[in-house]
């Protein structure tokens, strides 16, 4: 039996994939949450052999909830659940120690699989995504339905990559947003991150291809 529990933000999904999964063979929900804060909360004594996490949750960065979930559970294995196909985002979540990486749009099949493999001991990511050892391995794109964008994004996120592609600086996007400056630049490197691209340049032409400037 794998017990498994899932912590995505976005309610729908998170009771359909509990109820589907708690329909198969060999599978146990041990519980669902949906914030990082929440999950936090529980994981100290979390029941689980697999943590299936939303690698997108609105309260809590990615590193930092890795991070706390490692001081705390070292040993829970985690398989990541998303939208993104960005392989420079998926290197830098490699280096927390987690066993997966899964599109959510993967069929039942598939995440049965990873979870299989998982927990016989091996990891296992999405075929779409490719890990490789180098940074120049990784493709430096990302791919998005247009309606995904405010799954993926935040609203802030959103608000900071306008203003970036108005050629604002960082202290006077802070100034219009009621920010500090570091998290204008941490949300500016999260923003490169999640969208696999290199730079501002990189941030632009992912904004224009979206529409989401004129």
């Amino acid at each position: 039996m794998i017990r498994v529990f899932i912590t995505d933000d976005h309610e729908i999904y998170l009771e359909g994939l509990a109820l589907l999964l708690g329909k198969q063979n060999g599978i146990e929900v041990a519980g669902t949450v949906a914030s990082g804060k929440g999950l936090l909360g529980l994981v100290g004594d979390m029941q689980a052999d697999i943590l299936l996490l939303d690698v997108n949750l609105p309260d809590m960065g990615e590193e930092d909830l890795l991070q706390q979930i490692r001081a705390l559970r070292p040993d829970l294995k985690i398989i990541y659940l998303t939208l993104l196909r960005g392989t420079r985002y998926v290197h830098r979540l490699t280096r927390y120690n987690i066993q997966g990486y899964i599109l959510k749009n993967a069929t039942i099949d598939e995440l049965l699989l990873a979870l299989q493999t998982v927990q016989d001991g091996g990891s296992y990511f999405s075929k779409d995504i490719h890990i490789g050892d180098r940074d120049e391995d990784f493709r430096n794109t990302i791919t998005i339905e247009d309606k995904q964008i405010d799954e993926i994004l935040s609203r802030r996120e959103l608000e900071v990559l306008r203003l970036i592609c108005k050629e604002f600086s960082n202290a006077e996007i802070a100034d219009k947003l009621f920010l500090s400056v570091s998290t204008v630049e941490t949300h500016r490197k999260n923003l490169i991150a999640k969208l696999g691209v290199n730079n501002t340049v990189g941030l632009v032409k992912f904004a224009l291809r979206n529409k989401l400037i004129d």
